[in-house]
């Protein structure tokens, strides 16, 4: 079956179930139905979704990571983990949040195609170094909406006014306790990754190492981090502290890796 097709099947139904959803959320029941059968339908996209990423990204047998399938791919690794998660806490609010968006990240690779062809894209080190990183980095996705939505959550409490669209998201604590542990699981991935880039990059990218505003806001991202977890450790910090350090740390990620390539690909065509 053409990819074509498959993409349109599967806008179709990232479509379809998020309207579903939206509907069943506004309701109050959007979290019963997500982690009930008609949550399993959710399986069709995202099986669709992936197999065109990885035929998308192992094209013509190298390793085509442009922007915009890097970002497709954050999301729909996002998408998955909430699935995955919606088994043990009641998340269905928020999966419906990311549908959307995986519907619009589905198309963009198609509609803004771009190659970036990397090398020694056979080695184990560099698909593990890159899979982690971007698991790392849907982590923090995730991390960065579950802080945005308690921000605006703890806000609007504050004045008596919650909107539907925030009524049916999970307990101000449950957020909390997922924003922590996606952070706590990103930050030991952001590690691994740029250990692995320090100590191996000639054995994962050919090249000695090399200091650059890449790197720069990688590690400066991980300090922000580290210091978010440890004062969450030991002063308690959580609400506002917590939303601005989660905010704060994404941005330098995503300035790191998204940014740098947004530059180099859209800006400079190299």
């Amino acid at each position: 079956m053409p990819n074509l097709l498959l993409s349109f099947i599967a806008f179709v139904a990232y479509a379809l179930l998020s309207v579903y959803f939206w509907r069943a959320h506004g309701r109050g029941e959007g979290d019963n139905l997500s982690r009930g059968k008609v949550g399993h339908l959710v399986l069709i996209p995202i099986v669709l979704h992936g197999y065109l990423l990885a035929d998308g990204i192992l094209a013509g047998g190298g390793f085509d990571m442009g922007v915009f399938t890097a970002l497709s791919l954050i999301v729909w690794l996002t998408l998955v983990i909430y699935w995955v998660v919606r088994f043990f806490y009641p998340i269905g609010g928020l999966q419906a949040l990311v549908l959307p968006l995986a519907a619009v990240t589905l198309l963009l690779p198609g509609v803004f195609p771009a190659e970036h062809q990397l090398a020694h894209t056979d080695l184990l080190a560099f698909k593990l170094h890159i899979g982690v990183a971007m698991l790392a980095y849907s982590l923090f996705t995730i991390a960065v909406l579950h802080a945005v939505l308690i921000s605006q959550v703890e806000k609007r409490l504050r004045n008596a006014t919650l909107p539907r669209v925030l009524r049916g998201l999970p307990p101000l604590l449950t957020m909390e306790t997922l924003l922590f542990r996606m952070i706590g699981i990103g930050f030991v991935l952001l590690t691994l990754t740029l250990i692995s880039g320090v100590f191996f990059s000639e054995e994962i990218f050919g090249k000695a190492w090399q200091f650059n505003h890449k790197v720069l806001f990688g590690f400066i991202s991980w300090g922000v981090f580290a210091v978010l977890l440890w004062g969450h450790r030991f002063y308690g910090w959580r609400g506002r502290i917590a939303v601005r350090w989660t905010v704060a740390g994404f941005l330098f990620l995503l300035m790191a890796y998204l940014g740098s390539k947004f530059v180099l690909e859209l800006l400079l065509h190299r």
